[in-house]
């Protein structure tokens, strides 16, 4: 659409940009929650805070950008940014309607210090399982958890010594270089990028002559069932950690069938199955198979696929003109089956006052014979136990005469005999029917040699010399009409009517290249040579008049093919001879 006309409509609320659903930020800088939005007339904003108003005049701290939604609330004077954690949810309105922002759940990060503890050595029989457990303090977001020394030198893991998702090190059995090092766990928080350090364990490996060989036995999960829950398009992480002298493999496998090779891969050593962005097929049994030379294991989970909402049809923006239907549809899935709850303007539905031009069923609302008073932002809030969905749709109820976008009286010129489209954009709402008329009289145009497409462009399939003349189209609805005029031209095309002839040349002559050409006289003919189709540099040995070419003293370099390019701003022709160049011996060919 035009952007003037686009500037100059009425237009509600839209939600262009809004922080994340779930918004941790860093303690030492100041907050920001971002909401922008758009609208004609723009729009202001308030928030609410905890489903009640904000009053950010009330608070020094707080500020909102200017022209823009966006909270920005300032520590440099003092204050703890805990005191603001909670549910913000932003308003954009102006007299079409409301739009809202996600519900916005401000965290504040935290990095808590870990409970200061003496740790007895750990004392374990060589060959025996063990388990190092970290416990780290639970931070926001969840730190990233590392085993090392304490001189800070990584433990080195393999199919014996891991360390699991929960961030404990197992020992699948214990040895006696074990003893070698001690073992620090490591928190490192994202947001203020510190690590803490949990007191190091040490152990005391018990030796005993000869070390017994045992069957396979599950550390991590235990027992021979669990089950596990995930959410569709999330990751999903099976584990299975096993003790055993020799060390056990593990190897996967899917219950009736196989693992989903595009999206599974193996981790830890083969402890851990990774399966990329689940959907509801990825559901079912799998199990995990401990082996050693003593025997095997096997322990089987249960998995189950669930859903946040997702969108099947999100509705989408509404401009109807008065009195014409149209329909909102928001269709999401999810599992458990997510509910359907309409708002207008921020307002629940059954609270709004009764519009007799609108049916709600169900995911759908039905608008008949719409009115300017139509005019609003609708949300359709869909969700489960698992998340939910906030989409906002306005209805836009425009009444505009028709009005045209082009130029005024355009000049067209084209060849006879080609097919040309005269464009006349326009724009009204009602949407206008457009027609056209030749030198301002007879029937509209449309069929035979005609054909006017959906846009309003009128396409003349084939020009002729009574085509030529001055095209008005006229655009209608109930509001009023617009014209506007194209002035058509027909010209004759350019032809090379005498064309330059293949030739054989001896050395030291002259080749005259004929070049005539007819052109509507109207245009500007330009007679243009190209050499083995390549642009000719005419030099001291050439002329060029506007119907030849000559070239004397004919060398070598001269052989080859030359074109003829006779062109106007319209049209073009070209004609190509080919020059053979001989050398000037007089010799006949019995000497």
């Amino acid at each position: 659409m035009d952007p003037s006309i686009q500037n100059e409509l009425t237009q509600p609320p839209t939600i262009t940009k809004q922080s994340a659903k779930d918004h941790i930020v860093d303690p030492r800088d100041n907050i920001l929650i971002e909401c922008e939005a758009k609208g004609n007339p723009a729009p202001s904003f308030h928030w609410t805070r905890n489903s009640r108003f904000f009053n950010i005049a009330k608070d020094p701290r707080v500020s909102m950008r200017r022209r823009s939604g966006t909270l920005v609330i300032d520590f440099r004077s003092g204050g703890r940014p805990e005191e603001y954690e909670g549910e913000y949810q932003c308003f954009a309105r102006n007299k079409f309607g409301t739009a809202l922002s996600n519900r916005i759940r401000l965290q504040v990060s935290k990095s808590p210090l870990w409970p200061k503890e003496n740790l007895d050595p750990v004392v374990v029989q060589e060959g025996a399982p063990l388990t190092l457990q970290c416990n780290p303090p639970p931070g926001l977001p969840s730190p990233v958890i590392f085993w090392m020394s304490s001189s800070m030198e990584p433990i080195t893991q393999d199919k014996r010594v891991s360390q699991g998702h929960n961030g404990d090190l197992y020992f699948s059995n214990v040895m006696l270089q074990d003893m070698q090092t001690d073992y620090s766990c490591n928190a490192r928080f994202h947001f203020t990028h510190t690590i803490q350090q949990k007191n190091p364990f040490t152990l005391k490996v018990l030796t005993t002559r000869g070390v017994a060989e045992r069957t396979p036995s599950f550390m991590y999960p235990q027992g021979t069932a669990s089950s596990q829950m995930v959410l569709r398009g999330m990751d999903l992480l099976l584990e299975c950690i096993a003790s055993g002298v020799p060390t056990p493999d593990i190897a996967w496998y899917k219950k009736g069938g196989d693992l989903p090779s595009d999206k599974a891969k193996f981790e830890n050593f083969n402890k851990a199955l990774r399966i990329t962005n689940v959907s509801e097929e990825d559901s079912g049994e799998y199990f995990c198979l401990a082996s050693n030379k003593m025997g095997s294991i096997r322990h089987t989970i249960s998995v189950r696929v669930k859903a946040a909402p997702y969108w099947l049809d999100e509705p989408k923006n509404l401009i109807l003109a008065p009195g014409e239907d149209g329909r909102l549809v928001c269709r999401a899935n999810g599992n458990p089956k997510p509910t359907v709850q309409w708002m207008v303007n921020g307002e629940p539905l059954q609270s709004a006052p009764p519009n007799p031009n609108r049916e709600v069923a169900g995911d759908t609302i039905i608008f008949r014979d719409t009115q300017i008073s139509s005019r609003a932002v609708y949300q359709c809030n869909t969700s489960n136990e698992h998340g939910y969905l906030l989409a906002n749709a306005f209805v836009s109820v425009l009444d505009v005469p028709p009005r045209m976008l082009s130029p005024r009286h355009q000049l067209i010129r084209v060849i006879l005999y080609n097919r040309t489209r005269l464009d006349c954009p326009f724009f009204g709402s009602p949407i206008p029917t457009l027609r056209w008329f030749k030198n301002g009289q007879g029937s509209n145009l449309d069929g035979g040699n005609y054909h006017v497409y959906e846009n309003g462009s009128l396409e003349i399939k084939m020009i002729r010399k009574e085509d030529q003349g001055i095209y008005t189209c006229v655009a209608t609805n109930i509001l009023g009409k617009a014209e506007n005029q194209v002035r058509l031209e027909v010209k004759d095309p350019t032809r090379i009517y005498r064309m330059p002839e293949d030739q054989v040349a001896r050395r030291g002559t002259t080749v005259h290249l004929e070049c005539r050409v007819k052109h509507d006289p109207s245009l500007k003919l330009t007679v243009s040579w190209l050499k083995d189709d390549e642009p000719l540099y005419i030099g001291n040995r050439m002329k060029k008049e506007d119907d030849s070419l000559t070239i004397f003293g004919v060398a070598e370099r001269d052989q080859g093919s030359y074109t003829c390019v006779a062109s106007t701003e319209l049209d073009q022709d070209l004609a190509k001879a080919y020059l053979t160049v001989l050398g000037n011996c007089p010799c006949s060919p019995w000497h």
